[in-house]
């Protein structure tokens, strides 16, 4: 049995074919062009594979109402010729076999809960800081979505005093965290390249509270027994160590469990399947299609 796994993101589409146990068998990155042009490239590599579902985890925001005749649409993403495409239609017309989808950051906080830093536990946030900034949610054994998709990355956020770009760069909201705390953001904010910075520069204290605040709010809010940081922007190691720090400032002492107070370095962590947490999610996904 081999189960067809497809991570969809702004740059690059990875496919990976997975044995019925999760063993990663093969794996291929393409680069995510126009649909007319990506979605032959990845009908061919699962035909060639002889898959027998597939799952996907895709960019969004995507259109997760089953009842909805766009039902696995991508919607109002700024890929300009993603727009309203309907990747899950045009992909069972391609491969006719049982397909699940949901959105990269859905299926890696379920990749985390199953089998990573959020292993054994009932609820769980996963958020990817990277281009852009995107989170899913799992309560109570489940993915949490109301209306839409809920959109983490767009929450608003207190500026930072010595902040030069308080209004952040988010073409819809002023002060939202993609806007203030992505990585096109940071690098609107100096003049040289982002990785050659120190550990010790303002940029990365300014990062960690944005982040902060994003983590303050989601306790807050959501009450998840771990907070799982991933994406691009969070390779730089010395943000865990800032972040934790800084939600427990902003917390000041009001939510007294011990997993904020005495545990924070575990409570606030890196992903444990990084960087493979949306595809092993789509294969899951893809386990899930499978069994109908």
């Amino acid at each position: 049995m081999r189960i067809g796994a497809l991570e969809t993101g702004g740059t690059k589409v990875v496919m990976g074919i997975f044995s019925e146990q999760g063993e990663i068998l093969q794996e291929k990155t393409i680069s995510t062009g126009e649909p007319r042009d990506t979605v032959p490239q990845i009908c061919l590599f699962f035909k060639e594979n002889d898959i027998q579902s597939l799952g996907i985890a895709t960019f969004g925001p995507m259109d997760r109402n089953r009842n909805s005749p766009t039902y696995g649409s991508i919607t109002t993403t700024p890929k300009l010729a993603w727009q309203f495409y309907p990747l899950l239609n045009e992909l069972q017309k391609g491969l006719d076999i049982p397909i699940a989808i949901d959105t990269d950051v859905n299926a890696s906080v379920l990749a985390e809960v199953r089998q990573g830093a959020a292993k054994g536990l009932s609820s769980a946030v996963y958020v990817t800081v990277g281009t852009g900034i995107g989170g899913g949610i799992y309560v109570e054994d489940r993915l949490i979505n109301g209306m839409m998709h809920p959109e983490i990355g767009h929450m608003l956020l207190k500026p930072g005093v010595d902040d030069p770009c308080p209004k952040g760069i988010c073409p819809y909201h002023d002060g939202c965290l993609e806007g203030l705390a992505s990585g096109p953001s940071l690098t609107a904010r100096v003049a040289e390249a982002v990785p050659d910075l120190p550990d010790d520069h303002m940029l990365f204290d300014l990062e960690a509270y944005y982040l902060a605040q994003m983590c303050a709010n989601l306790i807050l809010t959501v009450c998840p027994e771990r907070i799982v940081l991933g994406g691009g922007v969070m390779r730089r190691e010395c943000l865990y160590d800032k972040v934790r720090k800084e939600t427990l400032r902003l917390l000041g002492g009001y939510m007294q469990h011990p997993s904020i107070l005495d545990s924070m370095d575990e409570y606030i962590t890196k992903p444990a399947l990084f960087p493979i947490s949306g595809l092993f999610g789509a294969y899951l996904l893809g386990m899930e299609a499978r069994k109908g």
